[in-house]
């Protein structure tokens, strides 16, 4: 039996003599998870993703979190005040500890925020943020620039880290508070949060062992998941296998395919969400000077049938996008949608010189997003209609991110779910012209730059008018589809499925951030 065979029949179930299958059988109150991916690291500051922002609310907690209906409710934050337009005042809880004893208070939160800032991935979020000051132990003034409303938006990305923990240096002489892209750092294999669930072991891409932290602050919760099992399971058949054997008792990303199988089974239960992220691709403008022409840039996206893919890939699980904004965001508008026009694409290439096409590489990941390598496969056979032949690699995404920070491919998939649940992130991150310094384009793999855009969503940024700094936001929106800064295929549905008394419908939303330490099993 080949290792990876070994493996899969350790977390479907245990072969017993004759061959047959039985199901693995867990206590009660402990979760066993199939994720599509495990952490890709311990430092919650290094990678900005939806899988480390999961993983953050299992082994911390934020300042405030969203609900289901998208308001805030407290956390380590328990009140807050905007005391004029640039100041907001918050009181934190008393009587929380870290993971590693040591007491939680506001000079916690000011290295945080301080750190946040530094975040080659996170500092363009929070350059809005000009300082913040612990006023007592257990009250912080966080100042703005200028008059920001977003604020309360960006505390929920404030997860309060052990900064006695990791202050210091380590026995080579290293940085603890280091933040190291895809390295070894003190931050990216020690960790002391507030959260929930305290990690015991960590296998990366095999295992990640949690167990609940017995002196945690939430005593009211219902929650009684007291271990989990996080076992990466990167294959869609193996995961909904593992879920529909018994190996596991929850599972995320339940493919289009599988969803009518988990629907009809007895045993298990499906959670449709909604979802916010946008599925694209960007052309790298820097690698392939084709690109730099907006007729090219036109082409590629009129040449790919965001409803076809939608509905055939997806079958139905997600909504065909041009835009960034989702319905209900602030920039929001409705005259934008999918343009699929081949015969258009291909008299743009012409007038643009490239009626002959040329190659280009193409990456994107494997086990990140809803079916992200067909989907890849399909668009690569789309462009071929307008002689762009592309070569295709799909990876897993531990191997994906560190290739996609380097930019050394000439388009690339990417999901970007809004941080703040705003407009203007998708820009700020996605489009924004590249600056290193304050973090704006962080993840601006095609180097686009359009300036006016960009200097546009700025300017909302400090409107406190929500009606005008929606109208702003719209009219970027409009300007990034003609210049095609940005690929848009879909906003991506969510499913999720568990075992039968595995109660996760309070505990999933739109987020993509399930709040497992609020999870019930009445099993």
């Amino acid at each position: 039996m080949t290792l990876k065979k070994t493996l899969l029949a350790s977390i479907i179930g245990a072969t017993v003599a004759g061959g047959a299958m039985l199901p693995l059988t867990a206590s009660a109150e402990t979760l066993r998870i199939g994720y599509s991916a495990d952490p890709e690291t311990l430092d919650i500051h290094e990678q900005l993703s939806g899988g480390m922002l999961r993983f953050s609310h299992l082994a911390f907690d934020p300042l405030v979190r969203w609900t289901k209906d998208f308001d805030f409710e407290p956390r380590l934050a328990t009140e807050w005040e905007q005391t004029d337009d640039t100041h907001m005042r918050m009181t934190l809880r008393e009587g929380v500890t870290f993971h590693s004893g040591n007491e939680f208070t506001a000079k916690d939160v000011v290295w945080t925020i301080e750190r946040l800032k530094e975040s080659p991935d996170y500092k363009a979020i929070f350059e809005p943020i000009a300082s913040a000051e612990a006023i007592d132990d257990y009250t912080v003034e966080i100042t703005t620039t200028e008059p920001y409303p977003l604020m309360l938006n960006l505390a929920t990305y404030i997860f309060p880290m052990d900064s006695q923990f990791y202050t210091g240096e380590t026995d080579n002489g290293n940085d603890k508070a280091e933040i190291v892209k895809a390295g070894n750092s003190f931050a990216s294999r020690n960790i002391s949060g507030t959260g929930p669930f305290r990690l015991t072991d960590r296998r990366q891409g095999v295992r990640v062992d949690f167990e609940r932290f017995e002196d945690y602050w939430d005593t009211e919760t219902e929650g009684n998941v007291s271990s989990i099992v996080l076992t990466p399971i990167s294959e869609n058949a193996s995961r909904v296998a593992a879920l529909l054997s018994g190996g596991v008792d929850f599972i995320d990303a339940v493919p289009p395919n599988d969803l009518e199988r988990i629907r009809e089974s007895g045993d298990v239960k499906l959670v449709e969400v909604p979802g916010t992220r946008i599925i694209g691709f960007q052309l790298n403008q820097e690698k392939v000077e084709a690109f730099q022409d907006v007729r090219v840039r036109q082409a590629v996206d009129l040449a790919i049938n965001q409803e076809g893919i939608a509905d055939r890939l997806m079958r139905g699980f997600a909504t065909p996008a041009g835009q960034f904004s989702p319905e209900g965001y602030s920039g929001h508008n409705p005259d934008l949608v999918p343009r699929y026009n081949l015969e258009r694409a291909q008299e743009l290439m012409a007038e643009a010189g490239y009626e002959d096409g040329f190659t280009v590489d193409m990456i994107a990941p494997n086990n990140r997003y809803v079916n992200d390598a067909q989907i890849a496969q399909a668009v690569a056979n789309m462009l071929s209609r307008i002689n762009i032949k592309v070569n295709l690699r799909t990876m897993p995404l531990a191997q994906y991110w560190p290739e996609y920070d380097t930019r050394q491919s000439d388009i690339a998939m990417i999901g970007w779910h809004a941080d703040t649940e705003d407009s203007a992130n998708f820009f700020q991150y996605l489009s924004f012209c590249i600056d290193d310094e304050t973090g704006a384009g962080q993840y601006n793999y095609g180097n686009y730059c359009n300036e006016e855009i960009d200097a546009l969503v700025t300017e909302a940024d400090s409107v406190t008018n929500l009606d005008r700094r929606n109208e702003m936001l719209r009219e970027a929106e409009a300007m990034l589809y003609e210049d095609v800064g940005f690929v848009m295929l879909h906003w991506q549905n969510l499913a999720y499925a568990a075992a039968n008394g595995v109660e996760i419908e309070p505990v999933v939303n739109a987020l993509d951030f399930p709040y497992l330490g609020d999870l019930v099993i009445s099993r």
